[in-house]
C-alpha cells in the first residue's frame, strides 16, 4: 500500500483534482469562525476553477448553512454544492426519487420526544404516535428517548414485524461518542438491526450521501478519480471516501489532534498516523496540518502570468544572447 504523501499544503495537490470535497466542522471553521488560511485557500482553488463541495453530517438545512458560513466569510461564490445529512434526508422525504426513499410513505414513526425535527419542518411528511400506523421509522443521533433501549424492545418487535424501514441519521464523530449516542439512539438502532430491522443510515461514511456527491459531479463530467475528499474524521471522512473509491486527504489538527500531540517531528507524526491507520482500517492518500494554500508548486499551472508583451521582450533576450556567443 502507497505511504501517505505529507503535504505543506493544498496547493501540493491542487493540479492532481478536478473537484474538491471539504468536510465543514474542524476543517473549514470551528461553528464560530473560518480557520486562519482557509478562506484564501478556497479562494486560490476557485480562480483554478476547482468545483468545491462541503459536505457534512449536520443536520442543518442548505439555507440555514450558507447564512453561517457567510457570516464566517465563507461566501456562495467559494463553493458550488453543500450537501449535509439534514438536507439530504429532507429531500429525499419530498421527492421519493432516490431508491432508498421510493415509495417510502409520509407518515413516520419516532422515539424521540421532542417535537417535529427542524430539519423536515414544511415537508410533506407527518409523525405518528403509534408505530403500527407509521410507514416508516426515523432516528437521529440526538434523539432524546422517552424510555431505555430495554422498555422499547416491545416497539423495535413490532417495526420489524411490519417491515418498516428505518431511516437512521448519523451525527458527527464527536455525537458518536457522547454518553447519549451510546446509551441512546445508537443502542436503538444497533438493537434493532439485531432483530432483524432493515436499516439506511444516512450520512457519510454510507454510500449514499457519497452518492449524491459523485452524481452532481458528474454532471459537471467530473468523476471519482478526479475528486479528493478533505477531512479530519478517520470514521467518517477517508472511510467514507474509501468505500466511495475517492482519494482522501487527511486534516490533523482536528478531531484526532490529540493522537499527534507528542509527535516532535515527521517521523513520530508517521507512526501516530499508522495508529489510526490500523485502528480504522483505511489510509488516507494525503496529510496536511490545516486547510491552507501552501507553496506554489514550479509547473506552469501556478507560475505568474506574463504581461501583454513581455513574451516577446523575453524572446528577444534570448536572441541577442545566442548572437553573442556566435
Amino acid at each position: 500500500m502507497p505511504k501517505t504523501k505529507f503535504c505543506k499544503g493544498l496547493s501540493d495537490i491542487s493540479d492532481t483534482y478536478m473537484a474538491m470535497i471539504f468536510d465543514q466542522w474542524g476543517v473549514l471553521h470551528n461553528g464560530v469562525e473560518a480557520y486562519d488560511g482557509v478562506i484564501d485557500c478556497l479562494k486560490e482553488l476557485r480562480s483554478r476553477k476547482k468545483v468545491i463541495i462541503l459536505l457534512s453530517n449536520t443536520m442543518m438545512r442548505e439555507t440555514e448553512n450558507k447564512a453561517l458560513l457567510k457570516k464566517m466569510g465563507i461566501g456562495p461564490s467559494l463553493y458550488d454544492r453543500i450537501i449535509s445529512v439534514g438536507e439530504f434526508i429532507s429531500s429525499g422525504f419530498e421527492k421519493q426519487e432516490n431508491e432508498v426513499f421510493k415509495n417510502l410513505g409520509n407518515r413516520y414513526y419516532s422515539f424521540h420526544k421532542g417535537g417535529v425535527y427542524d430539519f423536515i419542518e414544511g415537508v410533506p411528511v407527518e409523525r405518528v404516535n403509534d408505530v403500527t400506523e407509521a410507514e416508516f421509522v426515523l432516528v437521529t443521533g440526538h434523539d432524546i428517548l422517552e424510555k431505555s433501549v430495554k422498555e422499547l424492545e416491545p416497539e423495535l418487535k413490532k417495526i420489524v414485524q411490519k417491515g418498516l424501514k428505518t431511516v437512521f441519521a448519523i451525527p458527527d464523530s464527536r455525537g458518536l461518542l457522547s454518553p447519549n449516542y451510546i446509551m441512546g439512539p445508537g443502542l436503538l438502532v444497533r438493537r434493532l438491526r439485531d432483530f432483524g430491522g432493515v436499516i439506511f443510515s444516512a450520512g457519510k461514511p454510507h454510500k449514499p450521501i457519497f452518492q449524491e456527491c459523485i452524481n452532481y459531479l458528474q454532471s459537471k463530467d467530473i468523476y471519482p478519480g478526479h475528486t479528493v475528499m478533505i477531512g479530519d474524521t478517520m470514521a467518517h471522512d477517508m472511510v467514507g471516501a474509501n468505500m466511495s473509491e475517492i482519494d482522501a486527504c487527511f486534516v490533523k489538527s482536528g478531531l484526532h489532534s490529540g493522537t499527534f500531540r507528542n509527535a516532535q517531528n515527521l517521523r513520530d507524526v508517521d507512526m501516530a498516523l499508522n495508529v489510526l491507520i490500523a485502528q480504522y482500517n483505511v489510509r488516507p492518500n494525503y496529510l496536511i496540518e490545516r486547510v491552507k494554500w501552501g507553496e506554489a508548486l514550479p509547473d506552469r499551472k501556478h507560475r505568474r502570468r506574463l504581461q501583454p508583451g513581455e513574451r516577446a521582450r523575453r524572446r528577444q533576450i534570448r536572441r541577442k544572447r545566442l548572437s553573442k556567443d556566435d
